[in-house]
């Protein structure tokens, strides 16, 4: 992975032949689980934001553009776009291992001055397809005093193999677990976040993130949930520079 994106910023610097703005950092990230027995995720995590024509990163969310334009006050593009999904689970007594993965997928985003929009499509590259979500969101930039917020809403249609994947129990598994057999409907995920930015000195500054989600309905009644939402957040140091 360190590898990947050291190849990936020095491609995308030398095709687009301009200076652009690294800011790279670490920090933890927690995540609570809506499952019975399951343990909230706590986890060290890179925190990197790079952009150009080209190509961006956004914390650990990696793209290439493939279309676009980019205005004083207004811009959007089309991308190709790939991430890590932290959902899943490996200490359920009796269930099978539900894994963490990649999804990878295709986006469109519109910017006007500090508000944007974007429309997300995205599957799981690594465990296997059709477990899809389909994702829009609009958010804002505030700032009060030296500190930065980008609060933001979103609504996630996770589709039916995703779904059952993460919150279904198989036939199988009813024997082993004590669980009745469950295989949900896709369903709406809703949520809200914000990131918080505080600068510290020119180059170094503090980075947060809030976010809660409301669970799919049609999982709600999953014999694995016992929480409706979840709630996840980060808190980190950044290092900012121009390559």
């Amino acid at each position: 992975m360190k590898l990947f994106i050291l190849f990936f910023l020095i491609i995308s610097r030398l095709i687009a032949k301009e200076e652009i703005t690294l800011t790279i950092g670490g920090g933890a990230y927690i995540k609570t689980q809506p499952y019975k027995q399951s343990k909230d995720l706590v986890l060290p995590s890179p925190v990197i934001f790079y952009e150009n024509s080209i190509a961006y990163i956004r914390w650990s969310r990696v793209g290439v553009y493939f279309a676009g334009q980019k205005k004083e006050n207004f811009s959007w593009g089309l991308s190709l776009t790939a991430m890590p999904r932290t959902y899943g689970y490996d200490d359920i007594s009796g269930m099978q291992e539900r894994k963490n993965s990649w999804e990878g997928g295709i986006s469109f985003a519109a910017k006007k001055k500090d508000t944007y929009f974007e429309l997300l499509y995205l599957d799981d590259i690594l465990n296997g397809k059709d477990r899809y979500v389909l994702q829009a969101e609009i958010g804002s930039k505030f700032k009060v005093a030296k500190m930065n917020f980008y609060p933001a809403v979103f609504a996630i249609y996770q589709s039916k193999n995703f779904l059952n994947y993460y919150y279904g129990i198989e036939q199988n598994e009813v024997a082993t677990s004590g669980f009745f057999e469950f295989h949900p409907n896709g369903g709406i995920l809703y949520g809200a976040q914000t990131y918080i930015s505080y600068p510290l000195t020119k180059k170094l500054s503090i980075f947060s993130n809030i976010r809660i989600d409301k669970i799919p309905s049609s999982v709600q009644n999953s014999p694995l949930v016992t929480e409706d939402f979840i709630y996840s957040g980060i808190l980190s140091l950044l290092y900012t520079f121009k390559i």
